[in-house]
């Protein structure tokens, strides 16, 4: 428990990749194939601890952002060129699209009637979200935006974690599901879809990033590390937990699963009226959530690779977020889906996800960076495998984007 009570950086990573996106797949996965691909998730659980621990490193011993890291080992060129266009596009346009997505999301965890001025109507709850997220980024504050995502980690968890346990699973079938890995007629984009809302480039960004605000002594490694292995473990247990309150609903259900409600029916003889207002409040945390950390993200992605410096209170660094959030709420207002700028960001990010875990491998076997805290070989051959594995996943991405 009191490694828990320490939990930081590592929550900001679990609370960026449960999002709407993550919630919908797992529901989706779950209502397709019961428990069938549980097993997706638990090796996105094993993918995403192994390069955020060199993420973690790599602020933590070397005092770097992942952007600084770039700039300073591709530090002319063309590479550092292509490099920099990438990062930019891929997690500046990426991030704003998705930021849409991530703010109606969580709206939806909102029950308010929709407003009409002047002919046009939208739902008041889109601005509500967008003032919260606004106001926990301007504030700047490290310790504040870190614990605001711990709570939003914990009420996510509490919800669709007890879900999943209320509604009885079998526990043989979801350890099969678990460990017992298999591919349905039809499944393979699934499966590409639940490691690619774990496995998130612009995270390893982000974490770096706040890690070296939170500790500057190597000393303090172990428990940067079981940070992280703590929160992306929680992460990884409540995209489970959807999974299997899904699939077990639609075991149960003739109508099958299409909302967020259907799965609250389900918990109303244990919770009654509740119900409902229980599982919208998940889904609140889940798109608000995200809604804080891809904005942060992009921000400090542009302030690493072009040497802004780190200080979340800067002109530039505001300018940033508050582009990407401004966008964000101006797309969730007009019910606008962004197609090509999100097929655009689904290439970048494809493209961006095996370059940035390359550059990680290469960087944390670098000795002047990390002296003897370099990469172990269990380390390389893990992150070797992962590597190949994203690849496999950005040729995906981008073929399906086509």
């Amino acid at each position: 428990m009191s490694r828990l009570r320490k939990i930081g950086p590592g929550a900001i990573v679990a609370a960026a990749f449960i999002g709407p996106g993550t919630v919908t797949t797992a529901t989706i996965s779950g209502a397709s194939y019961g428990f069938t691909l549980l097993w997706a998730i638990l090796f996105s659980v094993f993918a995403t601890y192994i390069l955020q621990e060199m993420s973690a490193r790599l602020g933590l011993v070397a005092q770097m952002g992942v952007g600084e890291a770039i700039r300073e080992k591709l530090n002319k060129g063309v590479l550092k060129v292509l490099a920099t266009i990438l990062v930019v596009s891929a997690i500046l346009v990426g991030n704003a699209a998705y930021e849409a997505g991530n703010i109606s999301g969580a709206a939806l965890g909102i029950s308010v009637s929709d407003i009409s001025i002047f002919g046009f109507s939208f739902s008041p709850a889109i601005l509500i979200i967008g003032t919260v997220a606004f106001l926990v980024l301007y504030s700047g504050r490290f310790k504040l935006i870190e614990r605001a995502l711990i709570i939003m980690v914990s009420t996510m968890g509490l919800v669709f974690i007890l879900s999943a346990i209320i509604l009885s699973p079998n526990l043989i079938e979801v350890a099969k599901g678990l460990f017992v890995p298999q591919i349905p007629d039809g499944g393979l984009l699934m499966v590409v879809g639940l490691i690619g809302t774990t496995v998130v480039p612009y995270n390893i960004f982000l974490h770096a990033s706040f890690v070296k605000k939170k500790w500057n002594n190597p000393e303090d490694l172990k428990m940067a590390r079981s940070d992280a292995f703590y929160s992306i473990l929680i992460g990884g247990l409540i995209t489970m937990s959807i999974l299997i309150a899904s699939a077990v609903v639609n075991q149960h259900s003739d109508a099958g699963i299409h909302k967020i409600t259907d799965m609250a029916v389900q918990l109303e003889p244990l919770l009654g009226s509740w119900a409902t207002t229980f599982m919208s409040i998940g889904f609140l945390a889940a798109g608000l959530s995200s809604a804080i950390t891809a904005p942060l993200a992009a921000a400090f992605a542009s302030s690493e690779i072009f040497g802004w410096g780190s200080s979340m209170k800067s002109i530039k660094f505001r300018v940033v977020w508050i582009t990407i959030l401004a966008i964000g709420i101006v797309f969730s207002l007009l019910g606008f889906r962004p197609t090509n700028v999100i097929l655009f960001a689904q290439v970048a990010n494809g493209l961006l996800l095996p370059i940035i875990a390359s550059f990680l491998l290469w960087v944390m076997n670098d000795k002047t960076l990390l002296g003897k805290y370099v990469n172990t070989r269990y380390a390389n051959v893990f992150g070797g495998i992962i590597l190949l594995i994203t690849i496999v996943l950005g040729l995906k991405g981008i073929i399906t984007a086509f």
